[in-house]
């Protein structure tokens, strides 16, 4: 027969523990029995479960497909607000001299789409001559290629060989003939989509400088907490400030260095300057790349408009140049360091908007990432990313 332990304290009382429940039932300990999830929050400083990361990274995930998804609603609203942070100072301009806000939105529209028209209607000759000859110039590419390929011309032999083995092989097979899309469908479905996406940034930009800060009132008016209204007045100020500056002195940057190669390219002898003036002001406003691909584009024309590889070498050769000016020179002494982004998240950025938009995507890369430091560097919850993105 077993007893329950008593314990007689000095006054003479009787103890029993109750032993029914604790030592059945232990209560868990401070460490070691909490989940990971809820430990990784507390680290963060704020509390944290299993169920939480699996929301935020399902919504994160599908932000992005909606994004990628539906583009081409999405591209149209993001390029008219940058182009109204870009043209909004015009239209205040306007205003001072008493000129109703709708009215200057219309006469800024109208100029804007007059330069458009004009810069299309001028370059679209020698456009279209470029275009028009590049398919029975890839052979003339090819001879003038073949002998800055000498030096390998046993590995050039040796590839001929196997491709005259695949060849015989090829012809004992069943041959597939896949059709693509005609030129011509092609062509019409990209203008008809080009075009609506065009005539949606034209209105929208008109209807947000002609309201001016009718968006920001309504919301100033639903906040309902004063800081709240404070914080959205001070997001709304800053980014439109550092967004509308880039943009314009991005603007005249590339401007300027669009006049500096078509010079530079006139005085080379390359034919249709104005037209590669152009295109490397439009290229230049992707970072990085846009450089690149703008090189790639001058070489081939090169090899099209000269009669020797070493001519041809000098037209990229002259616009590296240049762009070794812009990039170190010219845009840290404009540009400086408004934006504050880094360089790192600065390309990984690039290559996001991408792989999400495409060529708008990459244009529209750095005023977007901008946007989103500014607004993570006022909310307290989201200052871990605008640190990560900034310098």
């Amino acid at each position: 027969m077993t007893t329950t332990p008593t314990i007689e304290p000095d006054d003479g009382s009787v103890l029993t523990p109750d032993i029914s429940t604790a030592a059945l039932h232990p209560e868990p300990g401070p460490t070691g029995t909490e989940p990971d999830a809820r430990r990784l929050g507390e680290l963060l400083g704020h509390p944290a479960d299993a169920r939480h990361i699996a929301l935020v990274g399902l919504f994160a995930l599908a932000v992005l497909y909606t994004l990628h998804f539906a583009q081409e609603f999405f591209l149209p609203i993001v390029l008219a607000v940058l182009l109204d942070f870009l043209l909004s100072p015009l239209v205040r301009g306007l205003r001072k001299l008493r000129i109703p806000e709708p009215a200057g939105a219309g006469i800024v529209m109208l100029g804007l789409l007059g330069l458009v028209v004009f810069g299309i209607w001028y370059l679209s000759g020698p456009a279209a001559e470029w275009l028009s000859r590049a398919p029975e110039s890839m052979a003339t590419v090819q001879e003038k290629l073949e002998t800055l390929r000498r030096p390998m011309q046993r590995v050039s032999e040796a590839a001929q060989q196997v491709e005259r083995a695949a060849t015989v092989s090829a012809q004992e097979a069943q041959q597939v003939e896949i059709k693509g899309p005609s030129l011509i469908s092609q062509l019409f479905g990209g203008t008809t989509a080009f075009m609506s996406a065009a005539i949606v940034v034209v209105f929208l930009t008109y209807f947000l400088l002609a309201v001016g800060d009718l968006f920001l009132q309504k919301l100033v008016t639903v906040l309902p907490q004063f800081k709240d209204k404070k914080k959205a007045v001070s997001i709304a100020r800053e980014t439109e400030s550092q967004i509308s500056t880039y943009l314009l002195t991005a603007t005249v940057v590339n401007l300027g260095v669009g006049i500096v190669t078509a010079v530079a390219l006139a005085l080379v002898g390359m034919p249709s300057a104005v037209l590669w003036g152009v295109v490397a002001a439009i290229l230049n406003f992707v970072p990085y790349v846009g450089a690149v691909v703008n090189m790639g584009i001058l070489g081939l024309a090169a090899l099209l408009a000269f009669d020797t590889p070493g001519e041809a070498l000098m037209v990229p050769a002259v616009f590296f140049g240049i762009n070794m000016i812009e990039g170190n020179l010219v845009s840290p002494m404009i540009i400086g360091s408004r934006m504050q982004l880094n360089t790192v998240a600065l390309f990984i950025g690039l290559i996001f908007w991408w792989f999400l938009w495409g060529i708008p995507g990459a244009i529209l890369a750095v005023p977007m990432m901008a946007a989103i430091k500014i607004v993570c560097d006022h909310i307290e919850s989201l200052a871990p990313i605008g640190e990560f993105l900034g310098k």
